[in-house]
């Protein structure tokens, strides 16, 4: 059941979803342990077999359809591989970007040549997806993007940079937000996907040296004059990349909730197998009041958060998570999460400032929770607009 004694919700609780959870783990054990996921650290970047390993042990595509090489399961399968990651501390590797954010917007919105030619490779590892959003001068404010495709015959040609991006040293299919008609605003948008291994004009740019996450190649993007066939659009038609993006974020939203719970549940768990071993004073960390009360008030805290977030999950999965609901989970329970995780490192004292401590890393990676996916100060102007 876990530290925090809260029971799975029926709709989780199933036999086969069992059975993936604990194939999942095994494999996380197997193929993520501490030793390699330093390496990970130390190199900025999980190795490109890793993607092909998860690919074939059914990880990658999980929620798919079969007839598009997917293992035909649903965003529970999705909130399954982050709670085991989480919960096992791998961080840096972008699966959850890759299975439950850029194959949902082919799957929703693409031709069916588009789904047959990218989504069974997603599926297999062959093909590694990102999403490129962010811009050196639009974050949270999608409208400001200036990335442009032109269509000059039966192509467009790109034009912009990139930030941010996560998995943008390996990925070879990239979703790009771009302005196919900068004149008319948020209508103008499209969302155009480059196929990178054969693309003249794109350049990877800094793999970015970043406070935490440091296992996650998160890189700049430049696309120079990049001819893509315009067969690579989203969609049936120019203008909807806006619509597509906001359709698809409340489920991004979700996503940095439930990593955000898995991180708080590890952290309660390895602070509390700490206090109750470390001693000063001559009596154990955790005898003492302090310790209690705020271990006490953390559990309380994580315990009301844990039970939003799987009710916002069981909106999600029958079709109704709407935007102030899920900006509510993402907003709160990244700031507890970071709340919470620096509470944890005190009670590890100076140990806890230590690299080798997972609380320490957990406290570095904790941190940009409350910037991606739209920063916590734009999830409460979104909530407010429902008052």
């Amino acid at each position: 059941m876990g530290v925090l004694q809260v029971e799975k919700p029926a709709f989780m609780a199933e036999e086969d979803l069992n059975i993936f959870e604990d194939a999942a783990g095994r494999f996380f054990d197997d193929h993520a342990s501490p030793a390699e996921m330093l390496k990970w650290r130390e190199a900025g970047i999980v190795p490109r077999e890793m993607w092909l390993k998860a690919g074939q042990a059914g990880l990658l595509g999980v929620s798919m359809p079969e007839a598009h090489g997917g293992a035909g399961g649903d965003f529970r399968h999705e909130a399954i591989l982050i709670e085991q990651m989480g919960l096992k501390g791998v961080e840096g590797f972008g699966l959850t970007l890759h299975n439950a954010i850029v194959a949902p917007y082919i799957e929703a919105y693409g031709s069916e040549e588009q789904k047959q030619r990218w989504l069974p490779k997603i599926a297999s590892g062959e093909i590694v997806t990102a999403i490129a959003m962010t811009e050196p001068g639009a974050g949270s404010d999608l409208q400001g993007v200036r990335t442009t495709a032109k269509k000059d015959g039966n192509h467009y040609v790109i034009s912009g940079q990139k930030t941010f991006i996560t998995n943008g040293q390996t990925a070879n299919l990239i979703c790009v937000v771009t302005k196919t008609d900068p004149a008319q605003g948020a209508k103008g948008t499209s969302l155009v996907f480059v196929e990178t291994d054969d693309a003249p004009g794109f350049e990877r740019g800094r793999n970015l040296d970043k406070v935490g996450q440091e296992a996650a190649d998160t890189s700049e993007l430049f696309f120079n004059d990049v001819r893509v066939p315009t067969a690579n659009l989203l969609g049936h038609e120019e203008g909807r990349g806006f619509f597509q993006l906001m359709e698809k974020l409340p489920q991004e939203r979700l996503i940095i909730a439930l990593q955000g719970m898995a991180t708080i549940e590890r952290a309660l768990t390895v602070t509390i197998d700490y206090v109750k071993q470390r001693q000063a004073f001559g009596k154990r960390i955790i005898d003492f009041q302090n310790t209690q009360f705020k271990l006490a008030e953390a559990k309380t805290e994580a315990t009301i958060a844990k039970v939003f977030v799987n009710h916002c999950l069981e909106l999600h999965l029958r079709g109704k998570l709407d935007a102030a609901t899920v900006s509510m989970a993402k907003y709160w329970v990244t700031d507890l999460q970071c709340k919470i995780v620096d509470e944890c490192l005190q009670l590890h004292g100076g140990y806890g400032y230590m690299n080798e401590y997972p609380i320490g890393q957990m406290f570095k990676d904790s941190r940009v929770q409350r910037i991606y996916g739209g920063t916590n100060e734009i999830m409460k102007v979104l909530i407010a607009r429902t008052l």
